[in-house]
């Protein structure tokens, strides 16, 4: 964005920002936040503070002691902001649950590791944050954020001093950084919706259970090498013996025996298969052959474990013409359960998270901050954060159809008066 089209904002941006920075606290905190986030939305290739310092003719000292000390609280003002969001992207369809890796260059930046880095398709050095968007049809924008921390860093105490990592911080995989999030969206009151995720949280019973646990539907991605029943598993037991404990499970002889996703999909009738259009994109409308099965995952059957078996939906993406399926899903729903296309949607809704990934990275630099601290990190992702609902918010104005008024109504000295 140019100074000049950011200017023509002023105001607008002003208003945004109002009740997100007041929770702040300091005039002079609320006066850098508001220079970091017009930082973030000028034009330029670095989003780290000394050249967002040069871009705006900022203190970059005061800028450094805002963003990396400075005590103010990221949860309020993520609170504010989901609300908020909730408030501009009407129609609401799903939560994404989804991850992001930061690559780095040095070992001292909090959470830096050799690990798996999306962004590089690759095992590099890097940070990872673990992300919830709230999307509509059209639109999604993220909402709350958590990085991971490797084991190593919580382990070596020196090291969890220098990035000043909050005392009592324990080791949490990505899968309960994803269900934390969660909560704290749920603690939040914000509109239940269904959650998709990609085949790294899906492929995890226990994270399944958890979203049933607290009673969200979910269409998330799985492996092809998910082993399922096609049949109920739950069998009756067989006559007690005499001697020894009552069984509490049917033999494993006699359960019926399980399949991987590919060869479910390949009993599929082909009376069951249907063609599907799920969203017009660049390339035109986007469509393929899809069916449903009603599945019981196996997780842990040789291994005689006995995790509740409940009846999920498979739902198998197999393109016409193409020699094996493309995708798989595993959803539950209340009742009633979602039919096929509505299933598809929500399976095919998460590309919005890659595109806001992007955005966010080429755009407005979420990857781009260079300090090394914990508090750090948490008050420049949530900036960004501000800066993408923002413009999320002017792209909302551009459409023929916008329906809200995001600037406050002006308080006359005649509406400011109480009732008689």
């Amino acid at each position: 964005m140019t100074p000049r089209a950011l200017k023509a904002l002023e105001r607008r941006l002003e208003q945004f920002l109002e009740d997100l920075t007041a929770l702040m606290g300091r005039r002079e905190r609320r006066h850098w936040a508001r220079v970091y986030v017009e930082g973030l939305l000028l034009d330029g290739e670095r989003k780290s503070i000394e050249p967002i310092a040069t871009r705006t003719g900022a203190d970059v000292q005061a800028l450094r002691q805002f963003v990396g000390q400075s005590p103010w609280a990221v949860e309020q003002v993520e609170r504010r902001l989901a609300e908020k969001v909730v408030d501009l992207l009407r129609e609401p369809e799903v939560w994404i649950i989804d991850e992001t890796a930061f690559p780095k260059a040095g070992q001292h930046s909090v959470g830096v590791a050799r690990q798996y880095c999306g962004t590089l398709g690759k095992v590099a050095n890097c940070q990872v944050a673990v992300s919830l968007h709230w999307s509509s049809a059209e639109a999604s924008c993220p909402l709350l954020w958590r990085l991971y921390l490797p084991k190593a860093w919580l382990e070596d105490a020196e090291r969890a001093a220098e990035v000043k990592l909050p005392p009592g911080e324990v080791y949490r995989t990505k899968t309960e950084l994803a269900l934390e999030l969660i909560d704290q969206a749920l603690a939040w009151d914000l509109p239940r919706l269904p959650v998709v995720a990609d085949s790294f949280y899906g492929n995890d019973l226990s994270f399944r259970a958890a979203l049933r646990e607290r009673q969200l539907a979910y269409v998330v991605e799985v492996e092809a090498t998910t082993v399922v029943w096609t049949q109920d598993p739950q069998r009756p037991l067989p006559p007690a013996k005499k001697t020894g404990r009552p069984r509490q499970y049917p033999p494993q002889e006699a359960l019926p025996r399980p399949q991987d996703l590919r060869a479910v999909a390949e009993q599929v009738p082909a009376t069951a298969w249907r063609t599907v259009a799920w969203r017009e994109g660049s390339r035109g409308v986007q469509r393929s052959r899809f069916a449903r099965v009603p599945v019981w995952a196996a997780h842990g059957w040789r291994q005689q474990q006995h995790p509740p078996r409940v009846p999920e939906w498979l739902l198998v993406e197999w393109p016409p013409g193409a020699e094996s399926p493309r995708k798989y899903w595993l959803a539950q729903f209340a009742q009633p359960s979602a039919g096929l296309r509505r299933l598809v949607r929500l399976a095919r809704a998460r590309w919005r998270v890659e595109l806001d990934y992007r955005e966010l990275k080429d755009e407005l630099g979420l990857d781009h901050f260079e300090g090394r601290h914990w508090l750090g990190w948490h008050h420049h992702v949530c900036l960004v954060s501000i800066a993408y609902a923002f413009l999320r918010s002017e792209q909302a104005r551009l459409k023929k159809n916008f329906w809200c008024d995001l600037e406050p109504t002006a308080r006359t000295e005649e509406s400011a008066r109480p009732a008689d």
